[in-house]
Order: C-alpha cells, then structure tokens, then sequence
C-alpha cells in the first residue's frame, strides 16, 4: 500500500518479500525498486502492539563475527541455505506432486534472482496459492497491474491455503509497507496481505468501488487494523470528499487515535480534513496542533500536509494571522508546494 495524502505525498513507496530463515532477501517495488538478494546479517524486530507497525535493526554477520572471540564460535552448523531446503531428492519427487514441483523450481529460480523464469513456473500453477501470491506480488513490481490484479484474486479466493507451501518448505514471507527508513507495516501471506495489496491495485486503476470493498471485508476481519484505517480513510477522501457519509465515516475512523506514529498521525490527518470539510475548522485546528509539535519518524512531506491543512482551519475560522504564518512557514520548508504561492500572492 502506498499511502497517498491529497494524491501528493507518498510514504510508502516499495514493498519487500524476506525469506529470512535463510538470510535471503528479495525486494520488490512496483515503483522501480531494485532487486536485492544476499545474507547480510540479521534484522532484530520489534512490534508496536495494536499497530502492525515494525521499528527494525539490522546486525551484520561480519560485524559479529569480528567482535567474538574465537572461542565462542559455535559448533553447531549453520542453517541450510534456502537452496538446500528447496532441493528435492529423488524419492522426493516421487512423493510429490508436478504441480507442488513446479512451485519449488519457481521458488528456486526467485531465490537465484531470476524473476522472469520464477514468474513462468508461477503462472503454470497459479492454481496454487502461494504460486498465485509471488506471481502477483512480481507481476506488480513489473507494473503489469492488471495481471497482477489476476493472480492475487486467485489467490485471495484461495486465502485459506495460503503459506502451506512457504510453511512446508521453512520459508518466512513477508511483505513490508515500507513508511520510514526504520518504520515498516508487516503484510504476510495471508487474506489480509493479498486485500491489502489488491487495494493498491484497484487504486492504481481508480477502481474505487472494488478498493472499498476489499477495505470494508478486512475491516470485518479486524476493525483496530490501523493500517487498513488509514488506507479506508484516504480513500473515501479521495473518492467522495464533499459527500457528508463519507465525513463522517472519516472522523469515526480516526477516533480514539493518539499521534504515537507515522500512521497514526496520518490517521489524524484524515481526521481533520473530514473535520473542517464537515464545517468544524476549531476541531480540525486542535486535532492537527499535536501532530505539528511531534516531528520524530514523520516524513517531511506528512508534517508539511498538516501544516497546509491547520492553515486551512485557521483561514476557514477567519484568523487570516495564524493561517498566514502556517503558510509561511510551510513556504520557506517548501516553497512549490502545490497552491502555497496563490494563497501568499507571492
């Protein structure tokens, strides 16, 4: 998901696939994001409860191997590599079926760096869910959007088998929604992940009724998904702006929401604007002073959008003084923000 804000901003431009038991690591990115393979070291994870939110770290292999003392080198041998695993013997693949054979040389050949041949032995058994999953997540970093709108509604018809064959094989998938350098939102191969994903998609093509849908079945699934908050609230925005529902449903999705993160004070922002669009500008302002003051782990381009937006509220309260110094403000961060030079005379 790529979090759009007044169809501006973009905090979340890349996704990334991890088989981390490995040490591998894939990343994709339907916005040119390159591809990435190697075992640098280990990603240490810590979750924010509630949040789906991530702050990771990342130790490398050499740096450990450089600080410990001989001695306490371990004896035990190291993993097997993601190849190894994938390797079938001989009574193996007599036990196995073509199809599940298929999907291992894919996964085979997407490990190796070679995505086109994964994508080939994918779409031979896109019947399968975990071949429907990865065809879709490469046929959306190859920008072939509405193959891959094909392949994750296969798999979404599919969700309750989805990861049997990762699981099988000792691979960990994930796909994070990448919102800071530190800051990721975790997405596995799961119905939740294929949706989320299918939303952007749908977004891409301005297929808003089918992102609403999507977004309406995970709210089912979990309605404290802030992640899916967020996603619901820009698009509504988007879409329906001036229709009072719509508001409504906005301000109700960024209720009970503290400015703890990135998402939470894009949330926030949402709010607002549903706010003074509803003719509540004093309402708006104060939901927006807070997430001014806290500038740590938020984008610049997230905390210039609320400063507009508080300029806004002020303007629609009549205090031309403090709208004008928001917009000042925001004119010497950014001087071509979009609109800013006409509100200035400048």
């Amino acid at each position: 998901m790529a979090f759009r804000f007044f169809r501006r901003i973009r905090l979340a431009p890349g996704l990334s696939l991890n088989l981390s038991k490995s040490g591998a690591s894939v990343s994709l990115g339907p916005r040119g994001t390159k591809l990435t393979l190697g075992s640098k070291g280990v990603r240490k994870t810590l979750g924010l409860p509630g949040t789906g939110l991530y702050y990771t770290e990342h130790d490398s292999w050499e740096e450990e191997q450089e600080d410990a003392p001989v001695e306490s080198a371990p004896q035990t041998p190291p993993p097997a590599s993601v190849g190894e695993r994938l390797d079938l013997g001989f009574f193996q693949r007599l036990m196995t079926s073509r199809d599940e054979i298929t999907l291992v040389e894919g996964l085979k050949a997407y490990v190796a760096g070679d995505e086109s041949g994964a994508l080939v032995h994918f779409r031979e058994v896109s019947q399968l869910a975990d071949a429907a999953y990865l065809a879709g997540l490469i046929a959306l970093r190859q920008q072939s959007n509405e193959e891959a709108i094909r392949f994750l509604q296969a798999a979404e018809e599919q969700h309750r088998s989805l990861g049997r064959y990762f699981e099988k094989y000792g691979l960990q998938v994930s796909t994070s929604l990448q919102i800071t350098e530190e800051l990721f939102a975790q997405i596995a191969p799961t119905r939740r992940g294929v949706l989320l994903c299918l939303v952007e998609l749908y977004q891409e093509k301005h297929k808003y009724r089918s992102a609403l849908d999507c977004l309406r079945t995970l709210r089912k699934l979990d309605p404290q998904d802030l992640v899916v908050r967020l996603s619901l609230a820009e698009l509504l925005l988007e879409a329906q702006p001036k229709n009072k529902k719509v508001q409504h449903e906005v301000v109700r999705l960024g209720s009970g929401v503290e400015n703890e993160s990135a998402i939470h004070t894009a949330l926030l922002l949402y709010k607002a604007r549903a706010l003074r669009l509803q003719g509540l500008p004093e309402a708006a302002r104060q939901t927006l002073i807070p997430l001014v003051r806290r500038k740590k782990g938020r984008a610049p381009e997230l905390l210039e959008a609320v400063l507009y937006e508080r300029g806004l509220c002020s303007e629609n309260l009549g205090d031309r003084k403090k709208a004008r110094q928001d917009f000042e403000k925001l004119y010497a961060l950014n001087p071509d923000y979009e609109g800013l030079r006409e509100r200035l005379g400048v």
